[in-house]
């Protein structure tokens, strides 16, 4: 048991007149594994890994996330579907009910750091109803030395308790669950779900806000990788778009999985100290690394055994496709830790096209940057959803826009900012999506197409080729790419029906002037120059 004094003075700001008599403080894996078995959390793993469910909420829940709305985020927060404003009186008496259930449990309290660069970082401290909940912020939040000071007053907490549930008649959310964020109080509150990435996530939207507000540095949703020169690649994309894939590469040291920040004057550096990746339908023949990683220590949530063993059945979608691991960042081989490194000379925006309109790679200029930035396009492809029956398309600001507390505009003249400051950079659009026809007529992009133009971009030899300007969406398309057949790098060459195709770009190049509506009364002269041509010229 710990330090009563300790856990009391950590606890106390927090609002506990008195530390839970069952309080746990920073206590390594290996005793959150020994009480989370104990306590019927989970089970191990034949590697050793912790398995554990989440409950009824295996995903995190964007309509029960909430902003709490008072003098100092009124004018600042981009309020509305995204950001749901929360009353300052009852997150209050939903904080002192949360402090009052608690009071009575066995608790785990962690201090830890977010952001690997020290001048930028935050204290945080977590209070955990759930053993493997701490695990999982040992995880994947930074790591203290062992023996360093953390009596520290914290610049963010978080109380997160799955079995309190909220009243909504009474303490004005929309369900049971809940999770809320006060800028002014410095506190998350997270109830009603077991889902653990609703912390990883509420500290990510804590940075967005107060990096660019406060610090002048932008937050990123993308992975991140460096080689051994010290060249340094960011990776945006959203999910099924191939970006931990491509991003992971055993000759390019790893920075991190998800979240960067990138500074005015040191380059960029990692929020988090581990991954939280996917894992349906993981094998070890696709994707080592993460397969790898998964031994004691590590946790996977809501996956099941191969009957009669204790071994993970990585293709069984029973409870959610959802399916995930956290792990520290050190079970990659190949982290760099700290994880840091210099500015980025390569960006990278990833989409899985399904309409087979862009080119597998183009060359962005600053106005089509910042567009396709905001925009955050991919398309989904029948079969994965009920009632899709063709692509649709699927645009989220900033490749992250459910994690975003301040206006899209905000982020993406940040970085048309960075990309002036830094004129090495270069800005690549990588389609991984389809060609030679929309889904159903043409294919996925080869893998290993996409690897070649990729490892062709970071190693400079596209200086060397032509460039032609797409007639519709603007960005520069290479003639050549060493290891890829010249015909695919034109989109229109792959069409059977050429006609069919300038329908289609039309089409594609409609649904992103019509998205991004609602931000062209906010958006740069240089953001709209952006956009692509509704029609071109026979």
């Amino acid at each position: 048991m710990a330090d009563q004094k300790a856990v009391a003075a950590r606890l106390a700001p927090l609002g506990f007149a008195q530390a839970p008599t069952q309080a746990h403080l920073n206590l390594p894996p290996a005793a959150l594994v020994s009480h989370a078995l104990r306590r019927g959390e989970g089970t191990l793993t034949d590697t050793g890994a912790l398995m554990a469910d989440t409950g009824q909420f295996t995903g995190r829940s964007p309509k029960d996330r909430f902003v709490v709305r008072d003098e100092n985020t009124a004018d600042s927060v981009w309020w509305g579907d995204i950001n749901l404003a929360f009353d300052p009186a009852k997150f209050a008496q939903l904080h002192q009910k949360m402090v009052a259930y608690l009071a009575g449990k066995e608790v785990f309290v962690r201090d830890a750091y977010a952001g690997a660069n020290p001048d930028y970082q935050l204290k945080l401290r977590v209070v955990n109803e759930l053993a493997w909940h701490n695990l999982f912020c040992y995880n994947m939040f930074l790591r203290p030395e062992t023996g360093a000071d953390t009596s520290w007053t914290p610049d963010f907490s978080i109380i997160c308790a799955p079995g309190f549930e909220a009243d909504p008649a009474v303490d004005g959310t929309r369900q049971k669950n809940f999770a809320i964020i006060d800028f002014t109080r410095k506190l998350i509150l997270i109830g009603g779900t077991g889902y653990a990435g609703e912390m990883k996530k509420g500290i990510f939207g804590v940075l967005n806000y107060l990096l660019p507000h406060e610090r002048a540095t932008l937050p990123m949703h993308c992975s991140a990788n460096v080689g051994a020169s010290g060249d340094t690649a960011i990776f945006f994309g959203l999910s099924g778009t191939g970006k931990t894939t491509l991003s992971t590469d055993p000759n390019r040291g790893l920075i991190g999985d998800d979240e960067h920040g990138w500074t005015p004057d040191a380059g960029i550096f990692n929020f988090e100290g581990g991954c939280y990746a996917k894992v349906i339908d993981l094998s070890r023949a696709k994707e080592p690394e993460i397969w790898d990683a998964i031994r004691f220590g590590a946790i996977v949530e809501n996956t099941r055994f191969v009957p009669g063993t204790h071994t993970v059945d990585f293709a069984n979608k029973s409870i959610t496709e959802n399916t995930r691991t956290a792990y520290p960042i050190s079970f990659i081989a190949n982290a760099i830790e700290p994880s840091v490194a210099g500015a980025p000379t390569h960006i990278f925006f990833l989409t899985a096209d399904a309409f087979g309109v862009l080119p597998p790679i183009s060359k962005l200029d600053k106005c089509h940057a910042m567009y396709h930035f905001m925009s955050g396009y991919t398309a989904k492809v029948a079969g994965t959803e009920m009632g899709i029956t063709e692509p649709q398309t699927t645009f989220s600001a900033c490749f992250g826009q459910v994690f975003l507390p301040l206006h899209p505009t905000r982020y993406a003249e940040m970085l048309g900012q960075k990309m002036d400051e830094n004129p090495e950079i270069n800005v690549w659009l990588i389609n991984t999506g389809w060609t030679g026809g929309s889904y159903g007529t043409g294919h996925r992009m080869k893998l290993g197409h996409t690897r070649a133009m990729i490892t062709a971009a970071l190693s400079g030899v596209l200086t060397e080729v032509h460039f032609k300007q797409h007639p519709i969406f603007g960005v520069a398309v290479p003639g050549a790419v060493p290891g890829v057949p010249t015909e695919i790098l034109d989109p229109r060459n792959t069409w059977a029906n050429k006609a069919a195709y300038d329908q289609t770009a039309a089409e594609l190049a409609e649904k992103f002037v019509k998205n991004f509506e609602k931000y062209a009364d906010f958006a740069s002269a240089d953001i709209l120059a952006g956009a692509p041509k509704m029609a071109v010229e026979a």
